[in-house]
Order: C-alpha cells, then structure tokens, then sequence
C-alpha cells in the first residue's frame, strides 16, 4: 500500500515538526500539506523531498477544507493517513471574544478536523488500514479562564477522537489523541501575550515540537490511544487540576 498522508497546519510549529517526523518515518510516502499559509508550506514541502504537495485553503471553512482533500486525493490516491493540526488559540473573555471570531475557532478547531476525518475514514477502511491524528490540548481537560471556545472545541474534538479509536481500531484504522500542554510554537507565543505574562506563564512546563512530533510518530507505530506531552501535564487528567487552574491559573487581559 503506497501511503498518502495528509498534514493539516503545517506552517506552524506542531503542524511542521510533524510532517518531517513522519517523513522520517515513511520517506516513500506520498504528503499534502493543507494550511492556510501556502508560502510556508510550499517551502516546508520542497525541504521533505519525494512527493510532496502544499495546498492552500482556509479550514475554517469546512467546505474549502473538503475540496483542498479533494484535490489532495487527484493528485496522490486515497488518503491512508490525517494528521490534524490546523488550529487557532484565543485567550479571550467568554463575551469580549466578537462572535464571529469565536465562529470560526469553533470551525477551525472542531467541526473541520472532523469534516475531513468523515472524508477520509472511508480511504482507510477500503485501503484495508490507515491512522488518524488529532491535535486536541490539554485546554480540552483543563478549566482555562479565558479559553471557554477554545477548550470547547479542544474537548470535542477529543472526545470525538477518543469513541473514533473506539470504533475503527477492529477494523485497521488506528486513532491517536494528542493533548499537548504548552509547547514552543507561535501559537504558544500568542497565547502567553494574550495572558499578558504572569508568574505561572514563565514556570509552566513547555516542550519542544520536534519531540512532540516523534512521541506521535511513536504512538503511530505503537497503536498508542493517546499522547499526552509534556509528561508533567498528566496531572491535567486529574479532578484537581481544573480548580487549581480557574484559582491560580492566569487571566486573560
């Protein structure tokens, strides 16, 4: 089975790191490479070599994003691999936040990762096999004050992502869940000046994306159900967690 892999987000930190760990990984496999960005991505696909494929489009629309795997499945053959990263962060008060940017959040990090899921899902199970990666955060399991849409689609797409396994591993197709904490990306950055700094923001742990991206490709191989990264934030599954962070956790400017 020649693999095709599909990578969304790949001109930020996470989203990059993992398509060259993976290309690593599979260095005849087939890469499309959607963001929103196309420069980037372009540049990032002429340094993995072999074929790959940047293609713009805006995920927060779920129709674009269909029509981008569309033309991801033209030009390399049905999808045997998604890796959904794509994924926007704001660190805003539940009704500061304008509605039609919490809108699109909600699209970009929740209903599109599932939109091209749905579409590919199918590839698998007719290719007799395939993987699935969705990006959730631990902002899915923790009380983050100032992420209320954010840590709603991050949990969505998380329990999702979680009955998915549940559903399609009897039948070849392998799903991981990553629940990154704070890992050195723009999106990281962003976040912490929207907090505006604080005490907790300079001494949280925060990992780094290329470790990140082989703890996935690892958790691939293994038919690992989840990645949870760094290991410090395994706490987060813990009913504490949420308390302590809504009592001592940053807040939004």
């Amino acid at each position: 089975m020649r693999r095709h892999l599909v990578v969304t987000g790949a001109s930020g930190g996470i989203g990059s790191a993992l398509a060259r760990a993976l290309r690593a990984a599979h260095p005849d496999a087939r890469m499309s490479l959607l963001d929103v960005s196309p420069a980037p991505s372009r540049a990032l696909a002429e340094r993995l070599g072999g074929e790959a494929l940047a293609l713009g489009c805006d995920l927060s629309s779920t129709d674009e994003a269909a029509a981008a795997l569309g033309r991801a499945r033209d030009a390399f053959g049905p999808v045997t691999g998604l890796v959904n990263c794509a994924g926007v962060m704001e660190v805003v008060a539940f009704e500061r936040l304008p509605w039609e940017r919490a809108e699109a959040l909600l699209l970009l990090d929740l209903v599109s990762p599932l939109r091209l899921m749905h579409e590919a899902v199918p590839d698998m199970l007719a290719e007799g096999g395939g993987f699935v990666v969705n990006v959730a955060s631990m902002a899915g399991k923790v009380t983050l004050p100032g992420c209320a849409f954010y840590g709603a689609a991050k949990a969505g797409l998380a329990m999702a992502s979680e009955i998915a396994r549940r559903e399609l591993r009897s039948r070849g197709v392998r799903v991981v869940t990553v629940y990154p904490g704070a890992v050195a990306s723009p999106l990281e950055a962003r976040a912490k000046a929207q907090y505006g700094g604080g005490w907790l923001t300079k001494v949280i742990p925060t990992g780094d994306p290329d470790a990140l991206a082989a703890r996935v490709v690892d958790a691939i191989r293994r038919d690992a159900p989840r990645v949870v990264y760094p290991a410090a934030y395994a706490v987060g599954w813990l009913a504490a967690a949420g308390p302590l962070a809504l009592r001592f956790g940053p807040r939004p400017r």
